[in-house]
């Protein structure tokens, strides 16, 4: 039996792999970055195969992320215009639609500050560096936020189970860096 989508269909399905994806890479690189910097892992935190991990996942988002929103443009049905990429809250969608779609916006918006200053981190000074690559915290809730608001995905137990746990490990992690900031590897 051949199943046939068409092309909006396509794009919708798209848009959701590529979604999904995204949130994927985006929380490897935020695990691997709190484990980098904080001493919750021991001596994780100077292995170069997490240092890489991190670097990869940190870039493997961005032609996932334009492939999700490439294809809600090219999805008649989505009606994202390019306007709604970059200015959260205008889209013409219902009160709820044009929340989740917003927090995507944010998310985005914030997400490139990131990316941008990442590779401009040799220009900038340490501490602004740091203050804005913990943007990213801010963009992960807001993408998190934007995936369980608009995303249809997280009727699948498998997906719930795991954008949740990487929530809450994300979570633990975090409040441990910030509770305890950088433990000292074991041994020292």
């Amino acid at each position: 039996m051949a199943v046939s989508l068409t092309i909006d269909q396509f794009f919708w399905v798209l848009g959701r792999v590529a979604g999904l994806g995204c949130f994927a890479a985006l929380s490897i690189s935020l695990v691997t970055g709190v484990a980098l910097r904080s001493g919750l892992f021991g001596g994780l935190a100077k292995n170069r195969s997490l240092k890489s991990t991190h670097e990869f996942t940190a870039i493997l988002w961005i032609p996932l992320g334009l492939l999700h929103v490439g294809s809600l443009l090219l999805d008649q049905t989505a009606r994202v215009s390019l306007l709604d990429l970059v200015v959260p809250f205008l889209a013409n969608y219902d009160a709820g639609g044009r929340l989740a779609l917003g927090l995507g916006t944010i998310a985005l918006d914030l997400l490139v500050v990131v990316a941008v200053t990442g590779w401009l981190k040799s220009r900038m000074g340490p501490r602004t560096w740091i203050w804005t690559h913990r943007l990213a915290y801010l963009a992960f809730a807001t993408m998190f936020l934007h995936a369980i608001l608009g995303g249809t995905d997280f009727s699948s137990p498998v997906v719930s189970a795991l954008t949740w746990s990487t929530a809450f490990a994300l979570g633990v992690l975090t409040l441990g860096r910030v509770l305890w900031g950088r433990l000292p590897a074991p041994g020292r």
